[in-house]
């Protein structure tokens, strides 16, 4: 139900949400799926940078599986929840940049992966919404927390209440969405972006990553503190002589990594 796929010499991971007969909709077992591959990527130091993608043409992902839910007595429901927990967690906490690439529908769950990714692109033809509370529950991956941060109370307080399904362009407006693709591209610009990014010090992205993420929650005073923290741990790796280095000599640096 996950497959991950690697590029540019290993150092781009696509993982690709592949259950496409239910449109990747999250059950169990893709759950602990996505967990696990999440988990792998977390654990290896060649990754500079992780693409989302899906299998299916006209979905991203519809969100948790709803034929499955229905079956569930509130036990279930209850021995549910760490699993549900972990696949959106393990998305959000991976330690270097991940784009989302999104065509077709990211609803509920899908749109909370695609929230917990740092730069989401969509297709123009691609529908986003949170329409948790039209079927009597909340945004339970992260969303009525990540999209806040994303785009402000109003414009969450917008779309978690609504539950209306925003088009591509909408989302954009909105901030949900960082930047807009062809129809049926986003896959392909979020693989140009990640390469980009993956040139860059393997040192550099994880660190950069962490001081934004630690550091937007809390204060100027504490945030600058946080940064410089991971100012040092970056400049006094092998990264930042090699950078340098390859600067002064007018070449492409080779990254000795973490």
């Amino acid at each position: 139900m996950i497959t991950v796929r690697r590029h540019a010499d290993g150092h781009i991971a696509e993982l690709v949400l592949d259950r496409p007969e239910a449109m990747n909709a999250v059950s169990t077992q893709m759950a602990r799926a996505l967990a696990d591959a999440t988990g792998e990527l977390a654990a290896d130091p060649s990754v500079r940078a992780v693409v989302v993608s899906s299998s299916h043409p006209k979905a991203f992902c519809v969100g948790a599986d709803l034929k499955e839910r229905n079956g569930f007595s509130d036990a279930d429901l209850i021995a549910q929840r760490p699993i549900a927990r972990a696949a959106y967690t393990g998305v959000l906490d991976l330690p270097v940049p991940m784009i989302a690439a999104v065509d077709g529908f990211a609803l509920g769950g899908g749109a909370e992966i695609a929230l917990a990714c740092d730069v989401v692109i969509a297709g123009e033809s691609a529908t986003l919404g949170l329409p948790e509370v039209s079927v009597g529950v909340i945004p339970g991956g992260g969303g009525t927390q990540l999209l806040v941060r994303r785009v402000g109370w109003g414009k969450a307080a917008k779309v978690i209440f609504s539950a209306r399904k925003f088009t591509a362009q909408e989302a954009h407006e909105l901030g949900f969405v960082e930047e807009l693709a062809p129809a049926g591209g986003a896959r392909d610009r979020a693989l140009e972006l990640a390469e980009t990014i993956a040139q860059n010090s393997p040192v550099g992205l994880r660190n950069a990553k962490k001081a934004m993420r630690l550091g937007s929650g809390t204060d100027l005073h504490a945030g600058l503190e946080i940064e410089d923290a991971c100012w040092h741990a970056t400049a006094f790796s092998p990264d930042r002589a090699e950078g340098v280095r390859a600067f002064a000599e007018k070449r492409a640096p080779r990254w000795p990594g973490p």
